[in-house]
């Protein structure tokens, strides 16, 4: 597996580089941003590890230009920007993945491993489908057999994790980590509460139900017969 490491910190980059060919993947390194994008656009990588304040173009940026470019190669951002509202911009544009610095090189490998089993990449419209389910990052609109669905910006956003992660089953804490800040976050009954409405929404009117509990887990999207 072949990755593209995008961090301008040079030892940052150095240690994250002998980390991932320890555990096997080829790495290739750029410290800007434009040698990075064009890294990106000449080869073909399994995964882009992409930090965000980096010289030249940012991370933002050269994120936004492989989309637009129809370049589908999964990416995790790599930041030191940890408000909710970042986190959220990076998922909406593109990213596959959102890890804050610092964080634990174990846990950078897992995102990796577990985008590299999914096989998911974003798709060139921004568009995810489970069954009859769609979901268009883009134009910000749900339906579901043809019929729109009206979510609120944060069902929209618990959708879009659940999307990105189909077939996973994702923790309450994962969750809540992923849509609010958890530093501050200490009753996940919140999940369920934002759980439930976005069943009332998605699965209660259709036969055929798409958001499943994980006993003692959390929760899964996926279908099932």
């Amino acid at each position: 597996m072949r990755v593209l490491l995008i961090e301008d910190e040079f030892k940052m980059a150095d240690l994250i580089r002998k980390g991932l060919k320890e555990n096997g993947f080829l790495v290739d390194v750029a410290h800007h941003g434009s040698d990075g994008l064009k890294l990106a656009l000449s080869h073909d990588y399994d995964m882009i590890v992409l930090d965000v304040m980096i010289p030249g173009i940012d991370g933002w940026e050269v994120l936004r230009r492989l989309r637009e470019k129809k370049n589908l190669t999964p990416v995790i951002i790599l930041s030191a920007l940890d408000s909710l509202e970042d986190r959220l911009h990076g998922l909406e544009i593109g990213a596959d993945d959102y890890l804050v610095k610092p964080f634990a090189f174990s846990e950078l490998v897992a995102r990796i491993q577990t985008i590299l089993r999914r096989g998911q990449t974003v798709t060139a419209s921004n568009v995810y489908r489970v069954g009859d389910l769609e979901l268009d990052l883009t134009a910000h609109r749900v339906s579901r057999q043809g019929v729109r669905i009206e979510l609120t910006p944060k069902e929209f956003t618990l959708l879009s994790l659940l999307l990105r992660f189909k077939g996973d089953a994702l923790t309450r804490t994962r969750i809540a980590e992923r849509i609010w800040n958890l530093d501050s976050f200490h009753d996940t009954n919140v999940v369920d509460v934002h759980m439930r409405r976005l069943r009332a929404k998605i699965d209660d009117p259709f036969e055929k139900k798409l958001i499943h509990t994980v006993r003692g887990v959390g929760y899964v999207l996926e279908e099932r017969d």
